[in-house]
């Protein structure tokens, strides 16, 4: 017994002090129970650094982290009381050839957060080993033993940056565990947080590979292994993890403070994408290819094309299945490239690839699902049919698709894939042409795809989506190119029409939506994206629409744009090729002051509009986003380069020339950013609202230029 405490058996003993399971005999519950040696009861420091753990910990309240339920002294035993945690420690779960991704990341990323949590209530940890870390028999995890932690000085607020300026031990004391010590720990300099980074990269390390990175047959080899060798990397040992997972455990090692994260937060969220990827990558995966033409008009190419697009939509409604973009799987278009590249290229496990010939009012289409794996044809079919069959065609090929690669569909999915918006082939034609032309994203291209929607409405007047997609043009004519109230009216009108037409249809309620928007109908703007939402969780531009619409309302209320990141990252989500709504993202993640977050979003908004790049060199679009990141990200000349690129390509270009005006304002150049916000006005960007509440425009907002500007728009 222990004041009214029953020890049951020892569980654990450390440098700290001996563990028991207990039992609180006042309030009949079990709890573990730390005992500090009488040696060390009698040394004030380890004394002082035994009761500041229980002090550390019972301030972080956080459910990775052990409670501390007290710290009381009987009959001259000093002890802390605490929950008993029922489980084994993650050293006794690591297999010898290391653990699957999946298993690691769920370890993993609660691991970070309980540190994180920690960090930001000025807390390190400063002992971190598998043996600290405790995974409870139903998965739940623990950090114990904040026995050597150390208190910042300063106040407790939550603040990394402070955190890292701070002296956390003192110089020439080594504290801590040998195998899992920092090189600054090692020499017994002063450490910070981010000696527990490199803790975690040990502990990762091990994890994954089985091995711990640094070796030695003595505490002075280890020591020296730690401050000298440079471990292989985790890929290496394990050729089967993702390059992203070696690359995190890498930078976690760095010799260097300053080269590791900087923040347990932004290991969390490199951890958090490596988990994305991964369950991404659980999922099965599809590209569509675009449909050869086979018919002896080359402009059949159009219908071919439509083909090949309505089957992605229709895929891409599947929350069970993982669709490349069309952007990225059209760049392949007329190329002879392996079908196994393609795939690899295109970071997916199926192809779909196939032919049309139209001859008439007879249409053959032919159509092969390719495992990328090894090559070979999972399914094939040929459909020799009525021109009027086309529908029914695409459905079965999708259908297919859904059969071959194992996918259950819900009841509201079979629905949808079923619907068909028009059985006139001819609207459909038209219909197929319009979209072509809005791919296009010009301001004459925009004009022609209205005259192809509103003849494909002219075919069947009950073609909900011709009219969305009428209003979408019109909309963005608006916006970008002509600010003449006739052009938002054909919107209203036309949106309207297709939700009369189609109430069910998303496409119609996020066409209302954005057309509402710029007549300032707020509160109807808001019911219309949140209704294509609800009918359609998958469709990109419900989410992209809706974030443009709080991006632009007020660049003062940040509430607006926390609204708009959550809902481009879903947007993100939904679509992970596309690099705009990643842009935005980061772009509204900033616009809150989360630095941190930006940055992070930032640098993957560059992958994806690297990779975008690979495949579509020419996209101004996409050379002036690439541009507006690397300036958000302090790479001035790499950014002006590059906004000179999409200059080059399409110099007259209102879109192009106002956001390169963003991007020199962002550099403060005040003269070089009026004058391309000039140019953008001349050549017809007319949306006022756009340009005064864009947060790039800060450093030219109080010029006389600008506010000329402004009034011109009124």
């Amino acid at each position: 017994m222990l004041s009214h405490y029953r020890l049951v058996e020892k569980i654990g003993e450390g440098g700290m002090g001996v563990v028991w399971k207990a039992v609180d005999t006042k309030l009949d519950r079990e709890v573990a129970i730390k005992i500090l040696p009488d040696a060390f009861s009698q040394d004030p420091t380890r004394l002082g650094r035994f009761k500041r753990e229980a002090k550390a910990v019972a301030a972080l309240n956080h459910p990775n982290i052990v409670t501390i339920h007290s710290v009381e002294d009987a009959e001259n035993v000093h002890f802390i009381t605490m929950e008993l945690v029922q489980g084994q420690p993650l050293k006794a779960l690591i297999p010898t050839t290391g653990m699957t991704l999946t298993r690691f990341l769920n370890i993993a990323v609660p691991l970070v957060e309980a540190i994180s949590a920690a960090h930001q209530k000025g807390i390190t940890h400063r002992d971190l080993k598998p043996d600290n870390i405790m995974v409870g028999d139903d998965g739940s995890l623990r950090v114990l033993d904040f026995g050597l932690a150390r208190l910042r000085r300063d106040t407790p607020a939550p603040d990394t940056t402070t955190l890292s300026q701070q002296t956390l031990t003192q110089e020439g004391h080594i504290l801590g565990t040998v195998p899992y010590m920092s090189p600054e720990q090692v020499q017994g300099k002063t450490v910070d947080h981010r000696t527990d980074i490199f803790a975690l990269g040990i502990i990762f390390y091990e994890m994954l590979s089985g091995q711990r990175p640094f070796q030695g047959a003595t505490s002075v080899d280890l020591m020296s292994s730690i401050l000298k060798d440079t471990p292989s990397s985790v890929t290496d040992i394990r050729p089967d993890l993702p390059g992203q997972a070696g690359r995190l455990v890498a930078r976690c090692l760095e010799k260097a403070a300053i080269a590791r994260f900087q923040a347990t937060v932004d290991l969390g969220h490199e951890l958090e994408g490596l988990k994305k990827e991964s369950e991404k990558e659980s999922i099965p995966s599809i590209a569509v290819l675009p449909l050869v033409n086979m018919s002896a008009d080359p402009e059949q190419e159009y219908f071919c094309d439509g083909i090949a697009e309505d089957i992605i939509n229709g895929l891409t409604q599947l929350a069970g299945m993982r669709v490349a973009a069309r952007t990225s799987a059209f760049a392949f278009k007329g190329k002879k490239d392996d079908m196994r590249e393609i795939g690899k290229k295109l970071d997916v496990d199926t192809l779909l690839e196939g032919s049309v010939r139209k001859v008439g009012n007879r249409i053959r289409v032919t159509a092969q699902l390719i495992n990328v794996a090894d090559g070979y044809h999972l399914w094939s079919e040929r459909y020799d049919r009525k021109l009027t069959d086309v529908f029914a065609i695409q459905d079965e090929i999708a259908m297919n698709i859904v059969r071959a690669l194992e996918v259950e569909l819900t009841d509201k999915e079979k629905r949808a894939m079923e619907k068909v918006s028009t059985r006139n082939v001819e609207a459909y034609d038209f219909y197929l042409r319009g979209r072509q032309f809005f791919y296009m994203g010009r301001q004459r291209t925009f004009m022609h795809a209205i005259e192809m929607f509103e003849r494909a409405a002219q075919k069947d007047p009950d073609y909900a989506l011709a009219y969305a997609g009428m209003a979408d043009c019109y909309s963005w004519l608006y916006m970008y190119h002509q600010k003449d109230r006739a052009i938002l009216d054909q919107s209203l009108k036309a949106s309207q029409r297709s939700l009369e037409l189609d109430p069910e249809l998303a496409e119609a309620h996020a066409a209302r939506g954005l057309a509402v928007s710029l007549d300032e109908q707020y509160a109807e703007a808001e019911r219309a994206f949140e209704q294509a939402i609800h009918l359609n969780p998958r469709l990109f531009e419900a989410y992209y629409f809706y974030g443009r619409y709080f991006y632009g309302r007020n660049c003062r209320d940040q509430s607006k744009w926390e609204r708009a990141a959550e809902l481009f990252e879903k947007a993100a989500e939904v679509r992970p090729e596309d690099y705009q709504a990643a842009c935005f993202l980061a772009s509204a993640l900033g616009a809150t002051n989360r630095k941190a977050d930006s940055d992070a979003a930032y640098c993957e908004a560059l992958k994806r509009v690297q990779k975008h790049l690979e495949f579509n060199p020419d996209d101004a679009r996409a050379l002036y986003m690439r541009a507006h990141a690397l300036m958000s990200l302090g790479e001035r000349e790499q950014a002006f380069e590059w906004a000179q690129r999409a200059l080059s390509i399409d110099p007259e270009d209102s879109l192009v020339l106002y956001n390169v005006a963003c991007i020199y304002s962002i550099a403060r150049n005040v003269d070089e950013g009026i004058r391309y916000l000039e140019k953008s006005v001349d050549a017809g960007f007319a949306f006022r609202h756009g340009i005064e509440n864009d947060i790039d425009f800060e450093s030219i907002r109080d010029h006389p230029r600008y506010q000329a500007l402004i009034k011109r728009l009124e």
